[in-house]
């Protein structure tokens, strides 16, 4: 939809667009970035900002237009990125909030999945994280950020009066691995699995596999974050 966007705003001109990642189908993102390359210079960026926001369609709004020079990768130059997870728990939610809150109907432990969170934080190899790994990737990843605290961010009043937001920081992040680690933490919450089999999972020798991928509905691309540009 930007591309096609782009084809109209700039009336013909050639262009290139690069985004700086993928997300799975039913993921949001409050923030997220990509790069335009074009062949001729846009003189001015606030009126082309204010052009492009007009034309794009209701769901995707441009925050800000920054000029980097060629050196710049979107891919390639080093990022930050913070998804949310936000969850509620013990009850069936009013069918609007379906697109950005998942719903857990059994009660679940909160205190404990808060606990199994910070486990993630730090370097680990995370293998089992993966959504069909193969015997050749890079496993040991850092994650600079693991949390779940109330959800204080996104409300509506059709929310339940209590949700949670499951924190992730880290510079970049494998197939799926942020669902498979908010289901390791709802079957936690279930007391399905204990904290020990997280601190083993974590480890090269774990052989369990991991096999509950939350629903993609509650994921949230939040920020992304570049070095330099922020």
């Amino acid at each position: 939809m930007i591309d096609k966007t782009l084809r109209y705003v700039m009336d013909g001109a050639a262009f290139k667009s690069l985004t700086s990642s993928r997300t799975d189908a039913m993921v949001s993102a409050n923030e997220s970035a990509f790069e335009l390359f074009t062949f001729e210079e846009i003189n001015n960026l606030d009126e082309f900002l204010i052009w492009f926001n007009h034309n794009l369609p209701q769901d995707i709004r441009v925050l800000s237009i920054k000029p980097v020079d060629e050196k710049f990768n979107i891919i390639q130059n080093s990022k930050i990125k913070e998804y949310h997870y936000v969850f509620s728990e013990g009850q069936k939610n009013h069918p609007f909030c379906a697109p950005i809150l998942t719903t857990i109907l059994e009660p679940l432990d909160i205190e404990i999945m808060k606990q199994g969170a910070k486990l993630f934080q730090g370097t680990h190899y995370l293998k089992s994280y993966c959504y069909k790994p193969t015997d050749h990737g890079e496993y040991n990843r850092t994650i600079l950020e693991s949390t779940i605290t109330e959800n204080t961010v996104y409300k509506a009043n059709f929310f339940p009066k209590t949700s949670y937001i499951f924190k992730v920081k880290g510079k970049g992040f494998m197939r799926n691995q942020i669902r498979l680690m908010m289901g390791v933490l709802i079957k936690l919450g279930r007391g399905e699995v204990d904290l020990t089999f997280i601190e083993n999972s974590l480890k090269p020798d774990f052989d369990c596999k991991i096999d509950y991928i939350a629903p993609a509905s509650g994921l949230i691309l939040n920020h992304v974050n570049f070095d330099g540009l922020d």
